[in-house]
């Protein structure tokens, strides 16, 4: 066998048995200002971030309200719930500290996980929150 075809098969092997998990213990890169994304789950993505709780507020219900219909939200829980086609979202903003916040994006289709659109939606609201 050769070299290229037996790192090839490692590599298949490697993502194959992270995807057969619930969790995927990898970074799936860095957002707007330094902000590290990772997977949670297969339809979730979170990460942490020093925006206020008020601009990534506001910059979640602006993107929800543009990609679909806001079917539930709760400040004072920072909680939003939208539908955007037959996509399902939930978005929740965590406080970690005074300065600190955690955003976690979590989206299914057809009861189906859809974490493509969880990072999309991640970074727009990252980028409309500055």
């Amino acid at each position: 066998m050769k070299r290229g075809s037996l790192s090839y098969l490692l590599i298949v092997c490697v993502l194959f048995s992270f995807s057969m998990y619930g969790c995927a213990p990898l970074l799936l890169g860095v957002a707007i200002g330094g902000v590290g994304i990772y997977a949670v789950g297969k339809d979730t993505v979170q990460g942490d971030t020093t925006q206020s709780f008020d601009a990534i507020w506001a910059a979640a219900l602006t993107v929800g309200k543009i990609r679909g219909e806001i079917i539930r939200e709760d400040y004072s829980q920072g909680f939003i719930e939208f539908k955007a086609g037959s996509n399902y979202a939930w978005i929740r903003i965590i406080r970690l500290t005074r300065e600190t916040n955690r955003l976690k994006i979590s989206v299914r289709k057809y009861h189906l996980p859809s974490q493509g659109l969880a990072q999309e939606l991640f970074i727009k609201i990252l980028e409309e929150a500055r």
